[in-house]
């Protein structure tokens, strides 16, 4: 196993000079520092967070550009989920400006938000009630909510703030630093992802994959 030693400052050195030159030649001068500098510091702390949160996965660093009016072809951050259903899973970005640590529900699909309405309508509500107000007291929550009550429930439902969700994220940051030197950055993103694991169970439990198994 490659043991995590740390992401060099030359990783955040590069987001901030791909920012001031985001092309694919500057991409293509400069592609080895981002793999020795963030790819394979990456992919060696999720090796280690492995044995307790599963095996985790790099998103590619190209933007899919076909649909936006920003043609800048790579992204400005590098960011790894460990999935445990279909949308939902641990997050973690490497970025110029740091880190970041995440995790939840984070685009809906398919019967997702109606699993996850359901079980706020009913007793695991209150647990999940619990849980939001414990993950504040630590993280940025964010539910992507309706600016009205969702269809069929009413605006004096005890919960309607929770069943406007569409989604359930958590995040913390950390700025670049001295805070991240070493192996510092493995300690916080294993100490965040326990404390955000009730919340991702009961998501993982209640919210479910897109679609019934077997459909």
């Amino acid at each position: 196993m490659t043991k995590f030693t740390g992401f060099p400052v030359e990783a955040f050195e590069f987001y901030d000079a791909l920012a001031t030159d985001n092309t694919r030649e500057w991409w293509q001068q400069h592609k080895r520092e981002y793999e020795h500098n963030v790819r394979e510091p990456l992919t060696a702390l999720l090796t280690e967070l492995e044995p307790e949160f599963g095996a985790g996965h790099l998103f590619r660093p190209y933007r899919d550009t076909r649909f936006s009016k920003d043609k800048t072809p790579i992204k400005d951050h590098q960011g790894a989920v460990v999935s445990l259903e279909d949308s939902i899973g641990y997050y973690v970005q490497i970025s110029g400006q740091g880190l970041m640590v995440a995790g939840g529900w984070y685009s809906p699909q398919g019967q997702q938000v109606a699993r996850f309405r359901e079980a706020v309508d009913g007793p695991r509500g209150a647990e999940l009630e619990t849980l939001v107000r414990k993950a504040q007291r630590r993280f940025h929550v964010e539910g992507q909510p309706l600016k009205t009550r969702p269809k069929g429930y009413d605006i004096d439902h005890p919960r309607i703030d929770l069943l406007r969700f569409r989604a359930l994220t958590v995040d913390r940051h950390y700025p670049a630093g001295p805070n991240l030197r070493g192996r510092k950055p493995l300690s916080l993103v294993r100490a965040d992802w326990r404390a955000m694991r009730p919340l991702m169970e009961w998501l993982a439990d209640n919210v479910g994959p897109a679609t019934e198994p077997g459909q």
